[in-house]
């Protein structure tokens, strides 16, 4: 029978999970020998205390795991990652990842707002996931610096070639999140964002907002509306 996204609670993790910490485990180990690249296996006693701490998102049907995400920070809390994204063979293709993956995104931003957030994957799902939350594809050098992090790649089958290149490219691919982004550029004043002419010609008719405030900017020289 075919798995249904709404049969599924996703929920924050809690001491209550820690039953489900070798089937994550299993699932992140099955999913990397199935790419041949990714997803690096961690210690139950690491994801454990992910659980513990309310920095996990798992999702499970009855008492089937499905899926989880876990939060990391580095760099004094600068940075923030949503990582060990997984999901069983049993339920994919039905949204369960990207359901996952939002609701970590959305821990991330409320446990520690002004971190940025970023992530290294070779999955091309995971990759479109990321760019609807606001994440961009950037350089390994615009990531944490902090060798822990690093550190944690260890476990991946491509480490040797992040060894290689002295840590500034590998298969995955760097994508960051950042909080700056979203806020306004200017202001009328009274800290509301003010939106360009160019900005509302834009949105109205995609394409063709220089030439319409040309235009614009025109009939306004000459006394025009």
């Amino acid at each position: 029978m075919k798995k249904e996204l709404r049969n599924i609670k996703i929920e924050v993790a809690g001491a209550e999970h820690i039953k489900y910490v070798n089937d994550i485990n299993d699932a992140i180990e099955t999913a990397s020998k199935q790419r041949g690249t990714g997803i690096a296996r961690r210690t139950n006693e690491y994801l454990s205390g992910k659980i513990n701490d309310g920095k996990a998102i798992i999702a499970f049907e009855d008492d089937v795991f499905a899926g989880f995400c876990y939060i990391e920070t580095w760099g004094d809390k600068g940075f923030a990652a949503n990582s060990g994204l997984i999901v069983t063979d049993e339920y994919r293709g039905i949204g369960l990842g990207k359901a996952i993956k939002k609701m970590a995104f959305q821990l991330s931003r409320e446990k520690y707002p002004n971190s940025k957030i970023f992530g290294l994957t070779t999955g091309l799902a995971v990759m479109k996931i990321n760019h609807e939350l606001g994440y961009r594809p950037v350089t390994f050098s615009e990531l944490t610096d902090d060798d822990m992090f690093w550190e944690g790649c260890k476990g991946c089958v491509n480490y040797d070639i992040l060894e290689r290149t002295e840590r500034s490219k590998c298969l995955c691919t760097g994508m960051l999140y950042n909080p700056e982004w979203e806020k306004p550029t200017f202001t009328n004043g009274n800290g509301i964002r003010k939106r360009s002419l160019l900005e509302i010609i834009q949105k109205i008719t995609p394409g063709s907002g220089k030439k319409k405030l040309l235009k614009i900017k025109k009939k306004q020289q000459k006394g025009g509306d």
